[in-house]
Formats: C-alpha cells, sequence, structure tokens
C-alpha cells in the first residue's frame, strides 16, 4: 500500500508533469497510455531474465524486472492522481473489494 508520503509525491510528480505538459484530455490520454508502455518493458526485462530470445539469451535479471514493475505501479499511480482527487481512497476501495472478493471465493473451498 503506498504510503501518505508517497502520495504526496505522486502529487508532486503529477504537478510537474502538468506545469510541463498540461491536463488536457489529450494529456491525460497519454498518462494513460504510459501504463502500457511501462507494462511493455516489465514483459520484455521477463523475457530477457529467462534467456527466452535465444538470439539474445539472458539479458535482465530479476532486479530489472522489479524495477520495471515498479515503473507500471508508479505510472499507473500518477495516472489515477490525475483523474481523481483522492486517489489514495480509489485505491484502498478497489483493494478492499478484490479482498473481499478473493476471501468470498476462499469462503466457498
Amino acid at each position: 500500500m503506498l504510503s501518505p508520503d508517497h502520495w504526496q509525491t505522486i502529487r508532486d510528480l503529477v504537478a510537474w508533469i502538468d506545469s510541463n505538459n498540461g491536463r488536457s484530455e489529450h494529456e491525460i490520454a497519454m498518462r494513460i497510455m504510459k501504463i502500457t508502455e511501462e507494462a511493455g518493458e516489465v514483459a520484455s526485462a521477463y523475457i530477457g531474465m529467462t534467456g527466452q530470445n535465444p538470439r539474445k539469451g539472458v539479458t535482465h535479471t530479476i532486479e530489472d524486472v522489479q524495477d520495471e514493475l515498479c515503473d507500471v505501479i508508479l505510472t499507473a499511480a500518477v495516472a489515477l492522481a490525475s483523474l481523481s482527487d483522492d486517489p489514495a481512497g480509489v485505491l484502498n476501495a478497489k483493494i478492499t473489494r478484490v479482498a473481499g472478493r478473493a476471501a468470498a471465493v476462499e469462503a466457498t473451498r
């Protein structure tokens, strides 16, 4: 879970991006699309970690994959904070709903 300090840093990043790029509908769309770009980098790092591409071999480490996953989380948090006045509340509500669904499934086993 992101701490209040993390959310403050994310709000600061949003303000910095806003000051450079504005906050038009197009800009918000770009922030959302950036999540997909970052997810692709996770996939690439994982492929590189497993050596799945025989032409390239092993090119990445687990730490590279972890770093790219953090980029996805941070990019998504920036996009969320660009769309919501309470991104922490939105995320916490989502986590609670998903945990509740998981608990309900587990209770039926």
